[in-house]
């Protein structure tokens, strides 16, 4: 009887360098936006944070503050992007916004970081950079998904200040003023064109 011949097979190789390999850089080191993998259309809205440098200075201070929501108000709707709701914390901004697609989202947030930069810059007397690293963006897709965004956004305050020092009732740094009010040119924020972001609230 004949022996049977014995196969070999390729098995895979666990050492050296792979492509996507190893830990993501972060902060200042990261080089990409950190878009969600979610297609991303003109119906669906999307939450964006940006985080600044150590050095910036605390976002949620008055001057500061006033520097933001100008540069919010000068960017209005620049290259499709349209900013609906905000909240500023100590060291990072929350955004949700509707754009017209991806690249329009991709090059309105950059956009908005160089005048923020600028402005912040100005205001504190200092130079260089002042994002960490360029944004990071989540798509929403549901009614639910946007009211839950909606929320952690405008009350996002409350994660970060002691319960002594929170401002009681709406956060002052954030779009709630202009939940109920008519938007005007002053208004650093737009009135929402999605059906998602019309309908939050019934989410």
């Amino acid at each position: 009887m004949k022996k049977p011949k014995q196969m070999e097979m390729e098995l895979p190789a666990w050492g050296g360098k792979r492509p996507g390999a190893g830990r993501k850089p972060k902060k200042d080191k990261a080089g990409v936006s950190h878009l969600a993998r979610r297609r991303f259309s003109r119906s669906q809205p999307a939450h964006v944070t940006m985080r600044t440098l150590p050095g910036v200075g605390f976002l949620r201070a008055w001057r500061l503050f006033q520097a933001i929501t100008g540069a919010l108000r000068d960017a209005r709707e620049r290259f499709g992007l349209r900013v609906v709701h905000f909240s500023v914390q100590g060291n990072h901004l929350h955004l949700l916004v509707e754009a017209e697609g991806a690249e329009s989202l991709s090059r309105g947030v950059q956009g908005l970081a160089v005048r923020i930069a600028r402005a912040l810059n100005r205001v504190a007397s200092r130079r260089g950079k002042v994002f960490a690293d360029r944004y990071h963006a989540h798509v929403l897709g549901s009614r639910r998904e946007v009211a839950n965004a909606l929320k952690y956004i405008l009350e996002n305050f409350r994660h970060h200040l002691r319960e002594d020092v929170a401002p009681r009732g709406a956060d002052p740094c954030s779009s709630a003023a202009w939940l109920r009010l008519p938007l005007d040119d002053f208004a650093p924020v737009l009135a929402a064109r999605t059906w998602l972001l019309q309908h939050a609230a019934d989410g």
